[in-house]
């Protein structure tokens, strides 16, 4: 697993639609400039994602990337729509929570139809958050023996909320979680019990959602936090993050996208571009020298 992954919600039509072409882009060049972790789920893009990573990883060497992808919903035609969808481009499809046995068996299934391939790296229980108690007796039973039989090297769990990732911690035998949002440079409420926890109990933890939605990316008038527009007091403490980093001629993207590394608990970062351009402008972000001063000034 490389330390910068590659996020591909954006790539499955989050909030704005993107061809098959220009996603294809977007992955090849994250292969090209060294890339080698990739994370989807059967939601972005109700399977497009998983169609256009398998589309082109597929002519890849399998044993030189990390893959991830996610169980919880299946994608059905006619079943209701999940309200406040933000999906663009999208087949005929409509995802069902399901976080029964039988139904992470079908997800799979049906992910490694998409992709492809034969297997996956690494399973997530994808934002159980309503579902404790299913979660853990059905996903997470259908995951460990995935696992046991050699199917899938690691299984976890990816939420935007650490209360419940610290609960799995110790209910179950994990090896990953993707916290996503909750240990950035303005949300580091994982930090105080569950990054700890996962450093005591061997779990690797993946940051996603570095830039709170783009707040920090660009704490702008109309910038958003957590997908909506943020709250005047965070809009202030990003603009005061984002002038420590102008202090030291740094882009604020720039220590948003490492600060999380510097916790040991973390293993990887994801990136979620939506063109070549943005792809290279984090990895040039990600690359970027950041002075210890300015970590001393926006603490650990």
């Amino acid at each position: 697993m490389t330390r910068l992954g590659l996020g591909t919600a954006p790539l499955g039509g989050l909030f704005e639609a993107v061809t098959d072409e220009e996603a294809h882009r977007v992955i090849e060049a994250a292969w090209q400039r060294g890339i080698r972790y990739f994370d989807t789920a059967p939601l972005y893009g109700f399977g497009l994602s998983e169609q256009r990573l398998g589309a082109v990883l597929q002519n890849k060497p399998r044993n030189e990337f990390v893959l991830s992808t996610k169980v919880g919903r299946l994608l059905r035609e006619g079943a209701p729509a999940e309200p406040g969808q933000a999906w663009k481009g999208t087949p005929p499809l409509n995802p069902v929570f399901d976080f029964s046995y039988d139904a992470v068996m079908r997800s799979v299934e049906e992910s490694l139809d998409r992709f492809g391939m034969d297997h996956v790296d690494m399973l997530l229980i994808h934002d159980p958050d309503q579902h404790h108690d299913l979660a853990l007796a059905g996903a997470y039973r259908a995951l460990d023996r995935l696992r046991t039989e050699g199917t899938v090297k690691a299984v976890g769990a990816g939420m935007n909320q650490w209360e419940m990732l610290a609960r799995f911690a110790r209910e179950a035998d994990f090896d990953c979680f993707l916290l996503a949002g909750r240990y950035t440079l303005l949300d580091r409420s994982g930090a105080a019990e569950l990054l700890p926890l996962c450093l005591e109990r061997g779990i690797a933890v993946v940051a996603g959602g570095v830039f709170n939605s783009g707040i920090l990316a660009d704490p702008g008038a109309n910038a958003t936090y957590n997908y909506q527009p943020a709250p005047p007091e965070l809009l202030e403490e990003a603009r005061r993050i984002r002038a420590r980093c102008a202090k030291h001629g740094v882009d604020i993207k720039a220590a948003a996208l490492q600060f999380p590394l510097r916790h040991p608990a973390i293993a990887s970062v994801l990136t979620g571009p939506r063109s070549v351009e943005e792809l290279e402008d984090n990895v040039r972000q990600f690359q970027t020298s950041i002075p210890d001063e300015l970590w001393d000034e926006l603490g650990p």
